[in-house]
């Protein structure tokens, strides 16, 4: 092979993709072992050791996932961190991908991943190990399917559409409305003649097939996912937008100049000459864009379905733009903004330095929930004071006399604090904590009666509303944890009534 041949493989389109994946994975290898285990991280690990087909907040593949993960790799920041550092990669492949078969050559796949690799949401939710790291995957491979089957006027390609949403929905449940969103906009383009194969509706039954073990879960225990989102909206539990709003948002976590990029996308999909074959795509995120807006949904649940606008995006500007000062500037722009926001985003900076960051940037990333405040956004708040709770709490629970510790419980008052006593309890010498917060609330009271109890995140008017005798213990007061993690640790005894009586009393699906 001569060397001219050998260097233009080096730099095929291909070949520029894997290099941004690379870059995607060593991000996140060499920055998600700062600060500590993300609340939700640790939520997560509790369940991988409760597999089940569904659970009250979620569903069931991030359990499985955490399960193999741990037993794999271990439990140590990096270790659980390490698949989606790699499902950073695969999103980055994706769109690359994407990008190709809408005919992106070098520059617009090298627009493409380049704005995917900096955007400021994906690197902070590639960051840590929950569902939304693996969403975009399952989105972006049905979008992918979509495109190949119309390119190639191959209906077959929906039996693959139908595998990939299967696995999807068993992911997050958010997979259905991007499901609608693509059949609706396939349904609004000339390309909707595809439907009318047996392929389509085989790829159907199949998405169903592989939903249903979830669906029957749901049933079994009376549908609690819905029951949950149902008093996050009535409880106001998230933070609302408006319109403008909610796309204000988009534009800031996605990277203010991507705008440019993935605007132009959604041009490319609806009215360029070439690109409107695959308006169905175009149509998808409208519709998706509408169903968010009107759901209130928060800010980053539409962030899966922008690699498939940067793929398109990267294609118009490789059309438009012809000289390549204007194509490097572009590039270079995007770049030096993803550098300037990353952050934000990602925890590379100490925490004082990036507060002064902050401070000196003049702007934050949008809060998602009313409640939650901190000196940190939540993002990184979350991933302070865990292992500290539970070396506070193992001393009360070891100052107890013999006989009181035999039989004492903890109960959290939250997912994450259950979490961080049933992860780092063990080299403490705890046992594993008893909550009422979600899918906890189902794992029961493990045969606790109540008579001893080490309160946590209770007020001392509820403990001594339910307990005979209440006994003050050392306050929690983390600097940088999030504001409900500042409370005093109580220890109830006696409690008025058989704690199997209290139980769904004290049930917070929320």
């Amino acid at each position: 092979m001569s060397s001219k041949s050998s260097a233009r493989n080096w730099t095929s389109p291909l070949s520029i993709v894997c290099a941004f994946a690379f870059a995607g994975l060593l991000v996140h290898l060499f920055t998600n072992g700062r600060y500590g285990y993300f609340r939700d991280e640790l939520y997560m690990l509790a369940c991988g050791e409760h597999l089940a087909w569904g659970y009250v907040d979620h569903a069931p593949l991030i359990a499985l996932i955490a399960r193999l993960s741990r037993a794999a790799f271990g439990d140590s920041l990096h270790g659980i961190r390490l698949l989606p550092a790699l499902a950073s990669a695969a999103k980055i492949l994706l769109t690359g991908l994407i990008a190709r078969e809408l005919g992106a050559r070098r520059f617009g796949v090298t627009l493409a991943c380049l704005c995917v690799l900096v955007a400021p949401i994906y690197l902070g939710i590639d960051t840590i190990l929950t569902m939304n790291a693996f969403e975009p995957l399952f989105w972006m491979g049905c979008a992918y399917l979509l495109l190949l089957a119309i390119k190639q006027d191959r209906p077959q390609w929906f039996l693959w559409f139908g595998i990939v949403a299967g696995v999807g929905l068993e992911n997050k449940h958010s997979m259905l409305f991007f499901g609608f969103a693509l059949v609706a906009g396939l349904l609004l383009t000339p390309e909707r003649r595809l439907m009318a194969s047996r392929w389509f509706w085989i790829g159907g039954v199949l998405a169903a097939a592989l939903f249903l073990p979830n669906i029957l879960w749901q049933i079994s225990h009376h549908w609690p996912t819905l029951e949950d989102l149902n008093n996050v909206r009535v409880t106001h539990k998230d933070v609302e937008l408006g319109p403008l709003a909610f796309l204000a948002q988009q534009v800031f976590i996605m990277l203010p100049i991507s705008v440019i990029v993935w605007g132009a996308g959604l041009w490319y999909f609806l009215f360029d000459g070439e690109g409107k074959r695959y308006r169905a795509l175009g149509f998808a995120y409208l519709i998706l864009l509408a169903l968010m807006i009107a759901l209130h949904g928060k800010n980053y649940y539409m962030a899966p379905a922008y690699p498939m606008l940067f793929a398109a995006g990267g294609v118009f500007w490789e059309q438009t733009l012809h000289s390549r000062v204007l194509r490097t500037a572009l590039a270079a722009a995007v770049l030096l903004m993803g550098i300037v926001a990353a952050p934000l985003f990602l925890p590379v900076l100490p925490v004082d330095t990036f507060l002064r960051y902050e401070h000196a940037l003049g702007v934050a990333p949008p809060k998602t929930e009313v409640a939650h405040s901190g000196p940190l956004p939540q993002l990184f708040g979350d991933m302070f004071g865990w292992e500290e709770m539970v070396a506070t709490v193992a001393q009360v629970y070891h100052a107890l006399p013999p006989a009181e510790r035999a039989r004492a419980a903890i109960f959290a008052g939250n997912y994450g604090e259950a979490g961080a006593i049933d992860l780092f309890g063990p080299r403490y010498g705890l046992p594993k904590a008893i909550s009422t917060h979600q899918t906890y609330y189902l794992w029961g009271p493990r045969g606790y009666t109540g008579d001893v109890m080490i309160l946590l995140q209770w007020s001392e008017k509820s403990a001594r509303r339910y307990f005979r005798s209440v006994e003050a213990g050392p306050v929690l007061n983390n600097p940088y944890a999030m504001g409900e993690e500042h409370y005093t640790i109580f220890i109830g005894r006696g409690l008025k009534q058989p704690l199997v009586q209290l139980w769904p009393q004290w049930k917070h699906w929320n």
